[in-house]
């Protein structure tokens, strides 16, 4: 045997010895991807057999061997372009479902008016005149206000947190930037969103309460490509109005590494922001009649309205299809559900929340015959599972249904789930879910031009398509319905 053969036997034995997997088990990255799941054991059937059973196998099969979501992602983002509320997209994104979901062959399929916000990013440039001078890869965060018409320049100071920032005195802030650095990490297999997203969502007020002239954060994602992330961000009430900008992530660490080697960094900012008065837009709702209680609902959905530097491909057009094709496919396979199915693609989840609400209010007389509520609104990563909010008892039925995606991977039901969208019909009670992916790769994209239909892996949107199928089949045909349960008032958070 060759010397480098009996050491690599060697150090295998010795792996073995010590209980030691080999590094290809462990530090394989497609690893996860490739083990998707395990399949139901025999002694599982029973509880499981009948319709559900046969619905899931069909829906399962078709959607892994052929489907259409890759292709409506594509045509809906290349078509329609970005769909910030208020904007042309929007407006055109609304007709071309419509258009599309009656040709799917879908019932009911109309428009349900809502007002929405119309913000206009209008120009953006961001410069840094001290050190050197140099442009930064930039861009307004949603819904900030202008310079006014002309730049605005001044000395940049950095902190890491809202935190650290309130322990500033004014007389360190007055009349400065406020570069936030927080880095937002990339967790596995969700992400580090949430405990990052309030500097961009508060840091502007939280700024101008100390007499910051504007605010700069660094991007809430966790790609390295130059790219600035916008999103959402609020001011409050009584509190002046900054402008509030996101920089790449290279790029604000090169001002925090100036400032941190007590260089003078100065920064000039023109906005063209405006916010116009509120237009007409609207969701778009379609169904499939259910065979016996069509009275009853069960709603699945996502988002049509994005963000508009990308085509809004992961945030939230995958979504859309996902829900849509699911929809479709039960229909295509003549799989009528008990209870009516209802799709549902809300307006203005990015900046507003205007098309929840106003499917809430629209439908409020009727929610008891909201059996459940199902939303999209992570990417296109391969599914998990899903978040329930419901009953215990209801919970357990709907971790039954669960096992029925075991096999691809997306079989864990856990406590807690929803989405923004439906936010205010999980606070009246009825039960929501949230589909759960895997979201390492999509805060790289999330926000930024980059968020593009390419981004989407074919294989794992087509695991989503039946995830969300057999789910909404699952939860139309279960004897008897799931109950709504009491009220609850949970936090809405938008991504």
């Amino acid at each position: 045997m060759r010397a480098w053969r009996t050491i690599a036997a060697a150090l295998l034995v010795a792996r073995v010895v010590a209980g030691q997997s080999s590094p290809m088990k462990t530090e394989s990255p497609w690893l996860d991807d490739q083990n998707l799941g395990t399949p139901l054991r025999s002694e599982e059937l029973p509880q499981l057999a009948g319709s559900l059973l046969e619905g899931a196998t069909r829906l399962i099969g078709r959607a892994l061997i052929a489907n259409r979501a890759v292709e409506t992602l594509e045509q809906l983002c290349d078509d329609c372009g970005s769909r910030l509320s208020g904007s042309t997209g929007a407006d055109l994104a609304v007709a071309w479902c419509l258009d599309r979901l009656t040709r799917d062959g879908f019932s009911n399929v109309h428009a349900e008016r809502v007002m929405v916000p119309r913000w206009v990013r209008g120009h953006c440039r961001v410069t840094m005149s001290l050190p050197r001078e140099q442009e930064l890869a930039a861009c307004a965060l949603g819904g900030s206000v202008g310079t006014g018409g002309r730049p605005l320049k001044a000395a940049v100071i950095a902190t890491p947190s809202l935190e650290t920032l309130a322990r500033l005195s004014p007389a360190e802030v007055r009349g400065k930037m406020v570069l936030l650095t927080r880095k937002m990490e990339r967790d596995d297999p969700a992400s580090g969103y949430g405990p990052t997203v309030s500097i961009r969502s508060d840091g502007a007020s939280a700024a101008a309460k100390l007499g910051a002239v504007a605010v700069l954060i660094r991007s809430v994602g966790t790609g390295n490509a130059r790219l600035p992330h916008t999103g959402a961000m609020n001011y409050d009430p009584g509190v002046t109005k900054i402008p509030a900008v996101a920089l790449s992530a290279e790029d604000a660490e090169m001002l925090d590494r100036l400032i941190a080697r007590e260089r003078d960094v100065e920064v000039s900012l023109d906005l063209g922001c405006e916010t116009l008065p509120d237009v007409e837009s609207a969701n778009v709702v379609a169904e499939l009649p259910g065979r016996e209680k069509p009275e009853e609902i069960v709603l699945l959905g996502g988002h049509l309205d994005s963000w508009d530097l990308g085509t809004g491909a992961l945030d939230d057009g995958a979504g859309v299809v996902i829900a849509w094709e699911a929809a479709r496919l039960i229909r295509e396979l003549g799989l009528r559900p008990r209870r009516t199915l209802r799709l549902v693609l809300f307006m203005n989840e990015e900046n507003g929340l205007r098309g929840g609400d106003g499917y809430f209010a629209e439908h409020r007389a009727d929610l008891a015959n909201h059996v459940a509520a199902i939303e999209a609104d992570s990417g296109a990563g391969r599914p998990l599972g899903f978040g329930c909010t419901s009953s215990d008892g209801d919970l357990a039925r709907v971790q039954q249904l669960g096992l029925l995606l075991r096999g691809i991977g997306a079989g864990e039901i856990t406590k807690g789930g929803g989405g923004a969208d439906i936010g205010p019909l999980r606070a009246a009670g009825v039960p929501t879910l949230g589909l759960r992916q895997d979201s390492r790769w999509y805060f790289d994209y999330h926000h930024t031009a980059a968020d593009t239909p390419d981004k989407a892996d074919p294989h794992e949107l087509a695991l989503n398509v039946a995830a969300m199928a057999v789910m909404a089949w699952g939860l139309a045909e279960l004897d008897p319905r799931l109950a709504n349960f009491p009220a609850e008032n949970p936090p809405r958070s938008r991504r």
